[in-house]
């Protein structure tokens, strides 16, 4: 067997030139969570060389499944916010011991296999509406650009009052990341395959030409031992009445966050049906969920569909083979680090810019002219990017939803799957640490 029926690439309209083009500026524009979440980490007592050696493998791990056993082109890794959320929150704040921490992400992957196992997972997602499952893929590709937007310097922290400005525009680096914004923009429109990344490749040149940014001193080197990390999982610790909040937290956070991207995801991608709903969603999900299980065991936050595989899908990814790219260009950097670690954020930041450009299409399918559909979608997409947590802003859509159906008189049309969400939701904003 080849590639081509492996992944049933003619069935998807696809070509192996396209998926690995795919694959490797979804891991272009995420790699930088090599770097960033053992940085994090670091911040919970975790040291840094083996959880980065931890991040690359839940890497791995997680798209290696989702290649060959759901056949998407989604790529997994540590989430950013649940590793803050982690190491500034329940080790800062709280107190509570990193090993703890991960007891409770391990108790929530076992969770989500036993639900998705039993199908109430996908039963649950089935019960969200049209509405806001393409509100999803709208807040995501904002957060995505804000993030973009931020981590060029274009946007920065403001005033009270002002809590955001525009950055010193005038600056080197805000310049080439304009510049890199402007590349793929030339390029997008002209239909050059690769788009997105052949400008993070370019932009990094420019950058280390005007030494806004330091090209890597070594290319290869041996990756750090593991062992630090292996199983070191405090489950007595969890369980404790102090740690309680913590998994309902972090159980919610993953749960409602893999949703809204594998749903905002496949909306971009094409991947909905036409009742809004994706296929065999229970075997993304079962990916997840065995990933979330996995990264705590060998020393990571969790692990889940992460939102960057947008630009990938962009790039004409549809099947498990832009996941595989991902995997392999993930295990590759266990020894190429250095070199993954100089891409700067004026090169891949554009990227997410733009994305968030091309993740707005599904607004147009929003009634908004039923304000019972459109104001828990708005919740949504403003939330999402203005807390700076997708959690926040798909929980506070799942509790306004059934409240505007309420006030209309038409409850009759909230499913009972949303119920439970809205449960959920709601124990999500009792819980939630806002210290």
């Amino acid at each position: 067997m080849n590639l081509q029926s492996i992944f049933q690439l003619q069935e998807h309209g696809t070509s192996v030139r396209r998926e690995v083009l795919a694959g490797l500026t979804t891991f272009t524009t995420m790699s930088y969570i090599i770097v960033v979440n053992p940085a994090v980490l670091k911040a919970a007592g975790i040291p840094a060389g083996p959880s980065m050696v931890a991040t690359i493998l839940a890497a791995v791990f997680g798209c290696l499944l989702m290649a060959f056993y759901a056949n998407r082109p989604f790529a997994i890794a540590p989430y950013m916010g649940e590793n803050a959320f982690i190491a500034f929150t329940v080790c800062g704040v709280l107190g509570l011991r990193w090993q703890t921490a991960l007891g409770a992400i391990f108790i929530a992957g076992v969770l989500f296999v036993l639900l998705t196992a039993f199908r109430v997972r996908s039963w649950i997602v089935e019960s969200v509406p049209a509405s806001l499952r393409y509100s999803f893929g709208v807040g995501i590709g904002l957060f995505l650009t804000f993030i973009g937007l931020t981590e060029t310097g274009i946007v920065t922290l403001g005033v009270p009052g002002a809590p955001v400005r525009s950055g010193a525009l005038t600056s080197a680096p805000v310049l080439v990341a304009v510049f890199g914004v402007l590349l793929m923009a030339v390029l997008v429109i002209r239909k050059v395959p690769g788009a997105l990344l052949i400008g993070i490749i370019v932009t990094t040149l420019v950058a280390y030409a005007v030494h806004i940014a330091q090209p890597p001193r070594s290319v290869v080197s041996m990756p750090p031992s593991i062992r630090p990390l292996l199983w070191q999982i405090d489950l007595r610790g969890t369980l404790s009445a102090k740690a309680f909040p913590v998994v309902i937290t972090i159980f919610i956070m993953a749960f409602v966050d893999t949703m809204g991207t594998l749903i905002g995801l496949s909306a971009r991608a094409g991947f909905l049906d036409e009742n809004g709903n994706l296929p065999h969603i229970e075997r993304p999900m079962m990916v997840d969920a065995l990933a979330t299980c996995f990264s705590p065991a060998i020393g990571t936050s969790t692990s889940g569909a992460f939102i960057e595989s947008a630009t990938g899908i962009e790039a004409g990814g549809r099947t498990g083979l832009t996941a595989l790219v991902v995997a392999i260009c993930f295990a590759a950097s266990l020894f190429f680090s250095p070199f993954v670690g100089a891409v700067p954020a004026q090169a891949y930041a554009p990227a997410l810019i733009l994305v968030g450009l091309f993740m707005l299409a599904p607004i147009t399918r929003i009634d908004f002219d039923d304000f019972t559909e459109s104001v828990p979608a708005f919740a949504v997409v403003t939330l999402m990017c203005f807390t700076y947590n997708i959690a926040v802003g798909m929980t506070a859509g799942f509790v306004l939803y059934p409240l505007c159906k309420l006030a209309a008189g038409r409850l009759r049309e909230v499913r009972p799957g949303l119920w439970v969400l809205t449960a959920l939701s709601l124990l999500f904003f009792i819980f939630y640490p806002y210290t």
